[in-house]
């Protein structure tokens, strides 16, 4: 019933390889499980009875009940729809929240390989464009960028970038192979749980090759500093881009 309110999404490889199915006791109690699979737990009890009222009621038309509850959890904390973007209409995948880092939302990465419990990025995946951060082209952003030479960093993040095929990814790395392409930007980095929840992204997808093909090129021929980042920041080490 909490899928109602928070968006749900198990990858293949999630499913198959990581959950222990077999394993002894409740399968709640699995990491992999509560890491995707949302519960009720996740609502207050207040939160938690609106919804049952309103499923037990019409369990077809819970949509203004579930409108309430996602109002009431705050899909957007700490200002970021008011003070982390740059005031331009145009520009509405894009946050600033430090002098030297820019975050950039692509408008073709706005879902994931799996959604997480702990998201707090879930507004973003609910099918409300007025909650979503997305940007439809590259240009806006270059421009933006150009103007800010304060920016050293940019964090392409979503939803989650390596969804993207790697001829759609390149639309947003390609030009920061140029190392006189924003010279300023010295640091790219990709926030992904790809690593994790489908990593034949990087392996046996059709597009695998080019997509490590393009991130040697951003990091060989650009010098840019390249990171993918998961739980933990994995830095793709200069070794294993030019093998």
């Amino acid at each position: 019933m909490s899928a109602l309110i928070f968006p749900f999404k198990a990858s293949p490889y999630l499913v198959d390889e990581l959950i222990d199915w077999e394993c002894e006791g409740d399968i709640a109690e699995d990491p992999f499980y509560r890491l995707v699979f949302p519960t009720m737990d996740m609502l207050s009890e207040e939160h938690q009875e609106k919804l049952r009222t309103a499923v037990a009621a019409n369990p077809f038309d819970t949509k203004e009940a579930v409108h309430e509850i996602r109002e009431a959890l705050n899909p957007h904390p700490a200002g970021q729809k008011t003070l982390n973007t740059p005031k331009d209409a145009g520009l509405t995948g894009v946050q600033h929240k430090y002098a030297e880092t820019v975050l950039f939302f692509a408008a073709a990465a706005q879902t994931c390989h799996a959604y997480c419990t702990y998201c707090f990025r879930w507004a973003q995946f609910i099918g409300d464009a007025d909650l979503r951060f997305a940007q439809s082209e590259a240009e806006s952003m270059f421009a933006y960028l150009g103007e800010h030479p304060e920016v050293s960093d940019v964090l392409f993040t979503g939803g989650d970038p390596m969804f993207m095929k790697t001829n759609m990814l390149a639309k947003y790395l390609e030009p920061f192979c140029d190392p006189n392409f924003l010279p300023h930007i010295k640091d790219l980095r990709i926030g992904t749980r790809a690593l994790s929840f489908w990593p034949q992204r990087f392996t046996t997808d059709k597009d695998a090759d080019e997509l490590m093909t393009l991130l040697r090129r951003v990091r060989n021929e650009g010098g840019r500093h390249f990171a993918i980042m998961a739980h933990i920041r994995l830095v793709l080490q200069k070794n294993r881009l030019t093998k």
